[in-house]
């Protein structure tokens, strides 16, 4: 059976998004600084500008390209909320950069919203365990990345089906913001420690479910 992963970016302090982050205002709070600050690793990489950004060719190459290059391989399907879909839907070219099916967790009815470079997105309004049916159904043997919010992320590491954690650490402070480990149940599954590649903007840690 395909896994469920949890695949973010960290601040330092635990936080997945600074505070005030609202597309089109990066100069808010100085949002897009510290967002920019803590994503800048990822932006560098070979692999994610020529395959995700579909940008020119170049980049870093070695272990960090490679473990973006093998995340990105593995996804069938994504998840995301509402919030991060509306903010996203601001920003992201034409050709969004996910390449594979997306459900967004909304109470919104909507058709779904098909996108170049085989991104579509479907809206789901009937909770998290249907939105990872649907994805299941979808990603076949390959797997589910949980994009986000936080919110997301925590209802899915509540309902105890999240497999791994691969959360690139920064060292970045933002002092407030959306925490990724908050309002979660006491029943949530433990990790291991099953993996840390040292990188010169962030270190990249992966935890499995025990």
């Amino acid at each position: 059976m395909s896994k469920v992963f949890v695949n973010i970016g960290l601040s330092l302090d635990g936080y997945m998004a600074p505070e005030g982050m609202t597309m089109g205002k990066p100069e808010y709070k100085n949002w897009g600084a510290k967002w920019g600050a803590m994503m800048a690793w990822i932006l560098k990489q070979q692999y994610f500008r020529e395959n995700v950004l579909k940008l020119e060719p170049g980049g870093e190459t070695g272990p960090v390209n490679d473990l973006v290059r093998s995340t990105v391989e593995r996804i069938g399907a994504n998840i995301m909320g509402k919030r991060m879909f509306d903010q996203g839907e601001i920003a992201w070219p034409e050709d969004a950069p996910f390449h594979t099916p997306v459900y967004v967790l909304t109470h919104e009815k909507r058709d779904p919203w098909v996108r170049p470079g085989g991104t579509t997105f479907y809206f789901v309004n009937d909770g998290p365990e249907r939105a990872l049916a649907l994805a299941r159904e979808s990603a076949g043997s390959r797997d589910i990345r949980i994009a986000g919010g936080a919110d997301v992320i925590q209802q899915y590491l509540s309902l105890g089906v999240v497999d791994e954690l691969e959360i690139a650490l920064a060292p970045v402070l933002f002092g407030g913001g959306r925490r990724l480990f908050e309002n979660l149940q006491e029943s949530v599954p433990q990790f291991r420690i099953d993996s840390v590649l040292d990188g010169s903007a962030a270190t990249h840690l992966r935890y499995v479910r025990q």
